[in-house]
């Protein structure tokens, strides 16, 4: 019997060759939890152990990173990090240290999947509004585009438009739980109302699924999670077929590649009724399983799960998750010791 004091434990476990695939891949891994606010960072000590690292966010969701640069969406403020380690030193024994340069204070847009476009701007999904959005300097989001069944921007989740995919550097593909066009309708759509919509088009490219998460085009393919169902899988954007390719044995959110793999992020959250009475149920049900937190790793030549993270306790639920490659273990600056105030830093090439 799980005891209160069992529940606000936490315990990450990695199966048995997970730490030797990410030291082979030169990989660390972000993920966020919005349930417990937190953001955790997940690399390698120098004697091969996991190195876990974590940092408080209120509302902890969207992420994109690339080695030196990270992004976060959290309650209210969307955040820029940067790194400060030189290439080839580390900081206390780790060889990224991000600090808080700049934040933007959104509101609560609710901000899911965020991506930086070839023309250096940040794009995000604005769920609250249902739209595209990117940062404003005298506004609390500039919208860019909205799906068309939406007869206007409201601060009422319509739709609960969630995933955006980037291609050639640009927006091109979204996610939504629904079509619907009243406040807060897409609850009523979870079990088969999902739809992929092009942005260039403004069309419905597929549909059917059930809270569809996670678009991202890979390796020529756009690849999503069909998460009420259970599935890891690709759309042909010109039939509307989904094939799946992968069971995930909780539910899934969060979706990353790097070098043939593909790192997706598992909730259980049974007492959420916004995950329950979904076929994913069954599902499970069918394959006497339980539903699972943590992170999967699949071989995207054999759509096999390699390996695991998996982590129990007070954390249940999972929404991003982000590869940093060249990254062996990565840290992030808190705001409630004195190092905020300390760390300091200047551009190398200053001159007076």
């Amino acid at each position: 019997m799980t005891t209160p004091s069992d529940e606000q434990k936490l315990a990450i476990t990695a199966s048995r060759h997970f730490n030797a695939w990410m030291a082979s891949e030169n990989l660390s891994i972000a993920f966020t939890t919005y349930q417990t606010g937190k953001l955790f960072m997940i690399g390698l000590q120098a004697d091969g152990r996991l190195s876990i690292f974590e940092r408080t966010f209120p509302r902890a969701m969207g992420m994109w990173a690339s080695a030196d640069e990270f992004y976060m969406s959290t309650d209210y403020l969307l955040w820029r990090f940067r790194n400060l380690v030189p290439p080839g030193e580390n900081f206390q024994g780790y060889d990224r240290y991000y600090a808080p340069r700049m934040s933007w204070v959104t509101g609560d847009i609710d901000i899911h999947d965020m991506a930086m476009g070839a023309d250096g701007k940040l794009y995000f999904i604005n769920t609250l509004f249902g739209c595209l959005s990117t940062m404003d300097g005298d506004y609390s989001f500039r919208p860019l585009w909205k799906p068309p069944f939406l007869s206007k921007l409201a601060a009422e989740d319509r739709c609960h438009l969630n995933g955006l995919a980037m291609k050639d550097g640009k927006p091109k593909y979204v996610t939504a739980v629904s079509r619907s066009d009243v406040a807060d309708g897409w609850r009523d759509r979870r079990s088969d109302g999902g739809i992929v919509m092009d942005i260039d088009s403004n069309e419905v490219v597929a549909e059917g699924f059930s809270m569809p998460h996670s678009p991202r085009v890979y390796d020529g393919k756009l690849w999503l999670l069909n998460s009420g169902a259970g599935h890891f899988g690709h759309v042909d954007t010109d039939t509307g077929q989904f094939t799946p390719t992968t069971f995930c044995p909780g539910y899934a959110r969060g979706l990353s590649f790097h070098g043939g793999y593909a790192v997706i992020g598992l909730s259980t959250a049974r007492e959420n009724k916004t995950f329950q009475g979904l076929p994913l149920d069954e599902e499970m049900k069918s394959r006497d399983a339980e539903p699972r937190c943590g992170l999967m790793v699949v071989d995207m030549t054999t759509g096999d799960s390699v390996h695991w993270l998996r982590i129990e306790g007070v954390v249940k639920e999972l929404y991003d998750v982000c590869a940093l490659p060249g990254v062996r273990r990565p840290m992030l600056m808190g705001f409630k010791t004195d190092d905020v105030k300390r760390t300091l830093s200047q551009p190398p090439d200053a001159v007076v």
